[in-house]
């Protein structure tokens, strides 16, 4: 009778255990509609902590049980710290398996080009949630002076640590760089004339052509009277421009006024994207030295003071019909003599 009894009581337990085993494995790998966009696993959380998160964040909904196919199947060492979108048909197994290879969430910021440093700090601070405070530390830790970053869309992933990715966007502009010339001393000058292309056209096809005209103006000792210039010694020195550049303005005497001072301003007006900075290193064969808006968003460009002006009284011309249309108009005398 006890043989009896205790093989019947072997045979429930073996019983139950594989109905447990039954169960977690169905458990495991039943999938379930998932609406989580982000999911944190902090650096050297227990396999206790992740599957009460998971569970509180309705990822899942039987913590002990993950806990026990985490403890079975490597326990919670496994686990990668970060942060995880959980969207969509999803088992627990399926889960785990994301945890486990780090399938992280990647997010991305795009930062414009022709940005000043305060205006990429102020727009990361705000396009990532990180306060502007962490990002002013690392800029400092990291010595970041301006035009020193590629603005272009950088991926990340959470937590995202300020220093890291401005350290990435300092190396890419640095290989940049060395691409288009390999001797580090000449990169201040190409970050400047590039800053400068940066602010004075958005079109791709100009900005070769605004770069000879810098080089050649540079080449002849001539100022280079070019209004962005005069709005970042405005910026610079007061901490905010009215939009509107006038006579006065271009009489203000800081370090960045290429009217009043002939060759290249001290320091980069902007961070100058790629494009910029290949015009820089490679500008177009031209002998243009002068270039005046189009009024059509565009330039036109002359090598002598009078095809500047013939130019200059075309724009102001189509500048005067806008505005017996009721059009407006807008642009500035850029680029030589007013």
């Amino acid at each position: 009778m006890k043989r009896r009894a205790l093989a019947g009581m072997v045979l429930l337990l073996l019983s139950i255990a594989v109905g447990c085993w039954w169960w977690l494995v169905h458990w495991l790998d039943t999938p379930r509609r998932l609406a989580v966009e982000r999911f944190t696993v902090p650096p050297g959380m227990s396999e206790r902590g992740v599957a009460a998160a998971l569970a509180r964040a309705g990822v899942i909904d039987h913590p002990l049980a993950l806990r026990l196919y985490l403890r079975l199947h490597g326990g919670g060492r496994a686990l990668q710290a970060g942060s995880y979108r959980f969207v969509g048909a999803l088992s627990p197994r399926m889960v785990v398996e994301r945890l486990r290879r780090g399938a992280v969430l990647r997010l991305q910021v795009t930062v414009p080009e022709g940005l000043r440093s305060a205006q990429i700090i102020a727009l990361l601070a705000r396009r990532t949630g990180v306060e502007e405070a962490r990002w002013r530390q690392a800029w400092r830790r990291l010595g970041l002076g301006e035009g020193e970053l590629l603005p272009e869309s950088w991926r990340y992933t959470l937590p995202l640590d300020p220093y890291a990715l401005l350290a990435r966007m300092r190396a890419a502009q640095r290989r940049l760089l060395a691409r288009l010339d390999p001797d580090r001393r000449h990169w201040p000058r190409l970050r400047i004339i590039a800053s400068i292309i940066e602010k004075e056209t958005a079109r791709e096809r100009e900005r070769p052509l605004i770069s000879a005209v810098i080089h050649n103006r540079l080449a002849r000792g001539m100022p280079l009277q070019m209004d962005p210039t005069v709005i970042y010694g405005i910026y610079r020195r007061d901490g905010r421009f009215s939009g509107d550049l006038t006579r006065r303005d271009l009489r203000r005497d800081t370090p960045w006024n290429s009217y009043l001072h002939k060759g290249l301003p001290p320091t980069p007006i902007c961070h100058p994207g790629r494009a910029s900075l290949i015009a820089a290193a490679r500008p177009a064969k031209s002998d243009a030295l002068y270039f005046v808006a189009d009024g059509r968003g565009g330039h036109r460009f002359a090598a002598t003071l009078a095809g500047h002006r013939r130019n200059v009284a075309r724009y102001l011309a189509t500048l005067a019909a806008a505005r017996r249309r009721g059009g407006g108009g807008g642009g500035a005398l850029e680029g030589g003599e007013r």
